[in-house]
């Protein structure tokens, strides 16, 4: 966000302008991900914090129009930056769901091309929807973005591009459960 950049016009009735530049150091520490320890208004602050504020209207103030439109920049913004689970538009996956799709996933063989071994790749699998039932540890999101799978040339492998896909979703989702 550049709300150093932004020059606020004025307006005779309009928005108190140290209210306004309050919330919008708050915005800017949050997105650059600096906090001053002794300073409690630098605690984060997320998009719905945005909406629900709410500015005294005064003489010489900025003009509400202009403030509005930034605010809207640095809702996307903070919607942008957050946490993929806590993002707008992103549900909660329910684990019975979760299983029913790891479960029903094909993936295309690897044919003469390199690809990684049907063994690893569908142990890893299992090893995901027992943690999802909870009858083992479970697998996290980084767990997902960290496998390596041994790689075959001649015999019983998936579709590198398939799988890797596959587990950039299944890693969303399981940020999301």
């Amino acid at each position: 966000m550049k709300t150093g950049t932004h020059r606020l016009p004025m307006a005779l009735r309009g928005y108190e302008r140290g209210q306004v530049d309050a919330l919008l150091d708050r915005i800017r520490i949050t997105l650059n991900g600096a906090r001053k320890p002794a300073d409690p208004s630098s605690d984060g602050i997320t998009a719905d914090d945005v909406r629900a504020t709410r500015f005294d209207i005064v003489l010489r103030g900025y003009e509400p129009r202009a403030v509005d439109e930034l605010l809207q920049e640095c809702i996307r913004e903070l919607q942008a930056a957050a946490p993929i689970g806590r993002r707008a538009g992103r549900p909660r996956v329910h684990p019975g769901w979760l299983i029913g799709w790891i479960q029903n996933t094909r993936f295309t063989g690897a044919g003469m091309r390199t690809g990684y071994d049907v063994r690893d790749v569908d142990a890893f699998l299992e090893r995901v929807i027992t943690g999802l039932r909870g009858t083992a540890p479970p697998v996290t999101a980084r767990n997902v973005r960290e496998i390596v799978f041994r790689t075959v040339r001649f015999g019983p492998g998936y579709d590198e591009r398939e799988v890797d896909a596959f587990l950039i979703q299944l890693a969303g989702a399981l940020e999301r459960r």
